[in-house]
């Protein structure tokens, strides 16, 4: 009952989003967002815990700041999502300026796949929807929510202008299909992991378990391997950034899978550093440090053996 109650609520929302002048939409998400900062003090915690350890140099009002700004960005992609999901093709892609787009192009023309990466960070969600208009259909690696009713809300959503989602069971095979038959992928490289496939690599100069699967796949597949991010503008607006493919080390590179997956994260590391507030600083990346125990609040962690959301 209480899934079932949970996706008619988020159904409401939808509905009444749908109708919402964009402006009202950001307001409502910030309004959220800032709710659960005063009531999930746990999460508040994990957060400010992780901006002392990344950011070391930062005075706590500064990190209270960044905290406080980062809850109502997760507050506003809840609902300019649901806004977005609403959308015509046209005005999707209207609502999106696009940098880098021929480095993503030419990955393309490659002919062997193109893996994208990204993190829980800024607009990731809208920006997979938006690309599968503006360039071709991918896949996208992803785990079930808790919530099955939910779950297939977000599936809907996700496969709605044409992309494909592929779920742990099975993934590798799928993904080297698609692969393989010169499409994309995209998946997510910033969750802690407790899985045998798991590797270390400094993520703000601290070790942390990081998926090895992105890196496994480019090396065996050839496929190149393109960082995406999507950032708010002004107005409502986003601009989803295509960066330079992340070049693979020589083939006779001792651990390269591990040499390859820190590259990778030193991209990701980048982007938050220019831009903290739109990252999910309340997970708990670095599980080796001593936080508070988890409870209920708007970001529940994501079980620690799947990465990839």
């Amino acid at each position: 009952m209480r899934h079932r109650a949970e996706y008619w609520a988020v159904c409401a929302v939808r509905r009444l989003v749908a109708f919402m002048p964009g402006r009202l939409v950001r307001t409502a998400g910030t309004l959220l967002g800032l709710a659960f900062y005063a009531i999930d003090r746990v999460h508040r915690r994990i957060a400010d815990t992780n901006l002392a350890t990344a950011f070391p140099q930062r005075t706590a009002a500064e990190r209270r700041a960044i905290v406080r700004e980062m809850f109502g960005h997760f507050g506003r992609v809840l609902f300019e999502l649901l806004k977005f999901s609403t959308l015509t093709p046209a005005q999707m892609c209207a609502a999106v300026e696009f940098e880098g787009e021929d480095r993503a192009r030419a990955a393309y023309a490659q002919g062997r796949g193109v893996i994208f990466f990204t993190g829980h960070f800024g607009y990731w969600e809208i920006n997979g929807i938006v690309q599968a208009i503006r360039l071709e259909p991918m896949g996208v690696l992803a785990r079930a929510l808790d919530n099955p009713y939910l779950n297939d809300l977000l599936e809907r959503v996700r496969t709605s202008t044409g992309n494909s989602v592929i779920y742990r069971r099975g993934a590798v095979r799928r993904v080297l299909r698609t692969l393989h038959a010169g499409h994309g992928v995209a998946m997510l490289i910033d969750q802690h992991m407790h899985s045998p496939d798991a590797i270390y690599v400094d993520f703000f100069e601290r070790p942390a378990a990081t998926t090895s699967t992105l890196a496994q796949l480019a090396l065996r597949t050839g496929a190149p391997v393109v960082p995406v991010f999507a950032l708010p503008l002004p107005g409502g607006r986003y601009r989803v950034i295509y960066e330079h493919p992340v070049a693979p080390p020589d083939a006779d590179t001792p651990d390269a899978i591990r040499h390859f997956t820190q590259r990778c994260t030193d991209v990701l590391e980048m982007y938050v550093r220019r831009h903290p507030s739109l990252w999910l600083w309340m997970h708990r990346r670095w599980r080796d440090a001593p936080l508070p125990a988890d409870v209920p609040g708007m970001f529940p962690e994501t079980r620690a053996d799947e990465s990839e959301a």
